[in-house]
């Protein structure tokens, strides 16, 4: 079982640090909302792309599909009472030569082996797709 820790801490006014190995995220704790830091629903949400793309890197290895790039679009519905992410969905866009089976398989293992994404389906509802970037 693996075990995760990270130090957080906020000024009066709150300008908040998180810090995780080397590095450091700031993030919003105001009672308001900041128009430059990410609020904790923005880093929910960030969360949930990183574990997606940190799986597209795992199993374009374990699958042998090879890829250029990875873009991922994050969008979070919040019921207002109570507060909570009622819905969140996704589009995951891939630059790669892969066909549209090795697309479905690939996505497959992302979500299903994905644990933050897993985290969050027993949570809310969780939709996605992953589809080949369409060249300009």
């Amino acid at each position: 079982m693996l075990e995760y820790t990270i130090q957080a801490s906020m000024k009066s006014g709150g300008l908040a640090i998180a810090q995780a190995h080397q590095s450091e995220i700031q993030f919003d704790a105001t009672s308001g909302r900041d128009d430059v830091l990410p609020n904790p629903a923005e880093l929910l949400l960030t969360s949930l792309a990183a574990c997606i793309l940190k799986n597209v890197q795992r199993y374009s290895e374990m699958l042998n599909i090879p890829y250029r790039s990875a873009n991922i679009t994050v969008n979070g519905v919040r019921n207002d009472n109570p507060p909570l992410m009622k819905e969140i969905n996704y589009i995951l866009e891939i630059d790669n030569d892969a066909d549209e089976r090795q697309i479905n398989n690939w996505h497959k293992n992302i979500v299903k082996f994905g644990t933050i994404t897993n985290t969050l389906m027993r949570a809310c509802e969780v939709h996605g797709e992953m589809k080949i970037k369409v060249k300009p």
